[in-house]
C-alpha cells in the first residue's frame, strides 16, 4: 500500500499521516501507560490496529493529532481497566514502572526538584499542562483529548500553573 493512498476504513488518513505522528504519538502512549514502555508500545500498536480495522475512525472534526492522541489516551486506559480486573481475580499483573524524570539536563538537581513537585500536581492537571507545554496542544483540543469541556481544561490549567508555581517558589524562599 502505497502511503499517499487513504487507509480503506479511515478515508481521511494515510500512513504517511500516522508515521509522521508517530513519535508524538509514542511518546503520549508511554505518558498515558505512566511510562511504561512496553504498554505503551501495545496501547499504540492496538491503536492502529482499532484505525486500521475502522473501529476508531477520523471523522475530520478535529485535528488528526487531537484525534490521535485521544484515541490512544481511550485505549490506555481500557488497557489499565483490563490489567485491574484481571488482578482482582488473581492474575498476575505486570509491574508498573515509575516514569523517571529529565535528569539529563544541565542541573539535574533542579531538574529533579521540579519533577517533584510537578508529581504533586494532580493527575488531571499535569495532563492538560503536559498537552500544552510539552505537546503543543491548545486548550480546545486538550479538552477534546481528554473529554471534558473547554472550561473545564483551562480551569486545570491555570489552577496546575498557579500551584506549581507556588510549590516551585516555596524552594525558593518567595513564598
Amino acid at each position: 500500500m502505497r502511503e499517499e493512498q487513504p487507509l480503506a476504513a479511515n478515508p481521511l488518513l494515510t500512513l504517511r499521516d500516522l508515521r509522521a505522528l508517530h513519535a508524538a504519538a509514542y511518546g503520549w502512549a508511554r505518558r498515558c501507560c505512566h511510562g511504561d514502555a512496553e504498554d505503551a508500545a501495545d496501547v499504540l500498536q492496538t491503536t492502529y490496529l482499532y484505525i486500521l480495522d475502522g473501529r476508531a475512525r477520523f471523522s475530520g472534526r478535529s485535528s488528526l493529532r487531537t484525534w490521535l492522541f485521544g484515541v490512544l489516551r481511550n485505549i490506555a486506559r481500557q488497557s489499565l481497566r483490563r490489567r485491574l480486573r484481571a488482578a482482582a481475580i488473581g492474575w498476575r499483573m505486570p509491574a508498573e514502572s515509575i516514569e523517571e524524570g529529565p535528569d539529563s539536563c544541565a542541573d539535574a538537581s533542579d531538574a529533579r526538584h521540579v519533577w517533584r513537585h510537578w508529581m504533586r500536581l494532580p493527575r488531571r492537571q499535569r495532563e492538560v499542562l503536559e498537552l500544552v507545554f510539552y505537546r503543543d496542544f491548545t486548550l480546545d483540543e486538550v479538552a477534546a483529548i481528554i473529554g471534558i469541556s473547554p472550561g473545564s481544561a483551562r480551569v486545570h490549567y491555570e489552577r496546575g500553573k498557579a500551584r506549581l508555581r507556588r510549590l516551585l517558589a516555596q524552594r525558593n524562599g518567595e513564598g
